[in-house]
């Protein structure tokens, strides 16, 4: 049985006292009309944002750090293959970060899946793994390193969703249900999605059937147009209340603005609905600014059922209601909450996340010590300023300089990680596409998300070594131990030292195979 850590008092004394401590620092609160909540106090965290502002959450879940200033618990719980052993990964400090050494240390050796995302608020509305519905089979954890991060200066794992995951809570304590009011908003990401059903995080039926027109409230994140015309190419919020992925009132964008918010590596996707008559959906990049309305109107008019809703109460993240597990995904953090949010909350926890700074720079340049950034030089006589960067998801050589584009340079930029296969080599994760690794394929090297198989595992594993020209680093494949990290013709490989394929040619092979680790293009 695992238990969660004590918090230091009752969650009704604790949430006065952060009420009070609010309101007595916030000396020039923000007020929307007349007799309005107050604006939460600068440094609150969401949910104490969230309860000043008169709309407590029912629901906070996070992979990466602390929702309430006074957390002192759990984030979430991981299990490792070896022994089937679970631990519970906590927080380095009291409304801080999340300890992902521990995870590391426990998990050392072997892999690791997440089994339980736990709730933060009194509610204990702790996700678990999901089980079988009525358009999916029984959901697996996701793998617990598959999405290293920088959340706040500090090392952590989100959430990374391949198709037949999900978690989900059919038994929660506070949600909203039968018309309800509720808020709700999760930090996802723009570079790791699909055009299926369904990323969801929020409300849905509480026994994993399709029950019917609004009997879910949930933010949907992905690239389906399930109403056309939707404009732009996506990633879209919208929002999924059954049968139907909305964007408005007529389930299609009516908005032409909304094109969607790109590549971008981590959003804040967020959706308020008072369970009569109205909805609203945002979005915002969680590294700067902040959000954009891009529907606020009124309940869906393409069925019966939506107004008003019939919301069931349970929670899912990663799933449709019923469990429809074709989707792609990844998670940070999440909340819902009771009753809708003034939108100047909703500002103030954009700000929040902004200010923790998701994706930052990891403090380590250089080297190929786990956590720092690099570049990959090639030594060849011909390429001296070429570096393996990613394009069209294939790696490739290519010509980078101090006048070349942000986005190339952010391309060229490469995080070393613990080898997903073995801890005495390395691997290779994208600057700007968390959770996507360089992995060889049919010999081409590639950057794809970590899908926690052990065949991903071993091809994303590299083990360095002496350059084989007496110059750099060389990188032998961890499961074909022969073949090197090789550029020919600017195309990417690993190659053996002779073959019968073009890039096994022993001309120049020595040089091609021979790299230099250098500083990160990207800051």
């Amino acid at each position: 049985m695992s238990l969660r850590a004590p918090r230091s008092c009752p969650p009704r004394v604790r949430r006065a006292l952060l009420s009070a401590l609010a309101a007595f620092a916030t000396v020039a609160a923000l007020v929307v009309g007349a007799g309005a909540p107050q604006a939460a106090a600068a440094g609150s965290l969401p949910c104490d944002v969230y309860a000043t502002a008169g709309t407590p959450c029912v629901a906070a879940h996070s992979m990466v750090r602390a929702l309430y200033s006074s957390y002192s618990g759990s984030l979430y719980q991981v299990q490792r293959a070896s022994d089937g052993a679970t631990a519970n990964i906590g927080l380095l400090a009291t409304g801080g970060y999340a300890d992902a050494a521990a995870q590391d240390s426990f998990c050392s050796g072997t892999t690791c899946i997440v089994t339980r995302i736990y709730d933060q608020s009194s509610r204990h509305n702790d996700l678990t793994v999901e089980g079988a519905g009525g358009a999916g089979a029984a959901d697996v954890g996701a793998p617990a390193d598959a999405l290293p991060v920088t959340v706040g200066g500090h090392q952590v794992y989100g959430l990374e969703i391949s198709a037949g995951m999900g978690y989900r809570d059919n038994s929660t304590s506070g949600v909203a249900t039968n018309g309800g009011a509720e808020g709700m908003y999760m930090v996802t990401s723009g570079t790791h999605v699909n055009g299926s059903c369904c990323f969801d995080y929020g409300n849905a039926e509480t026994n994993n059937q399709d029950t019917g027109n609004g009997h879910m409230d949930a933010i949907n994140f992905g690239t389906e147009c399930w109403f056309a015309p939707c404009y732009g190419s996506g990633p879209w919020v919208q929002a999924d209340l059954e049968n139907g992925l909305f964007q408005s009132d007529l389930g299609h964008s009516t908005n032409s603005s909304n094109t969607g918010t790109g590549a971008i590596p981590f959003v804040t996707a967020l959706l308020k609905n008072n369970g009569q008559d109205h909805f609203a959906l945002k979005w915002g990049n969680a590294q700067s600014g902040g959000l954009t309305t891009t529907y606020s109107g009124g309940e869906p008019t393409t069925g019966s059922g939506y107004s008003p809703m019939h919301q069931e109460g349970a929670i899912v993240l990663g799933t449709g209601g019923d469990n429809s597990n074709g989707s792609i995904g990844s998670f940070f953090e999440g909340v819902m909450t009771s009753g809708i949010p003034t939108d100047a909350a909703d500002n103030a926890v954009q700000s929040n996340i902004v200010s923790v700074g998701y994706g930052g720079a990891t403090g380590s340049t250089g080297t190929l010590s786990p956590g720092s950034e690099i570049s990959l030089k090639a030594t060849t006589s011909c390429c001296t300023t070429d570096y393996v960067r990613h394009q069209a998801n294939a790696a490739v050589l290519s010509a980078i300089t101090s006048s070349s584009s942000a986005l190339d340079k952010s391309d060229a930029t490469w995080i070393v990680r613990r080898g997903l296969a073995s801890n005495s080599c390395v691997s290779f994760e994208s600057r700007n596409y968390p959770g996507d690794f360089l992995r060889h394929y049919n010999f081409k090297l590639l950057r794809q998300p970590m899908d926690g198989t052990a065949t991903f595992r071993a091809d994303a594993t590299f083990c360095p070594e002496t350059g084989k020209s007496g110059t750099g680093t060389s990188f032998a494949s961890y499961n074909y131990p022969t073949r090197y990290l090789r550029h020919y013709n600017y195309n990417v490989y690993i190659a053996s030292d002779g073959g019968s394929n073009a890039w096994d040619s022993a001309t120049s092979w020595t040089d091609d195979v021979s790299w230099v680790v250098s500083s990160p293009w990207a800051p």
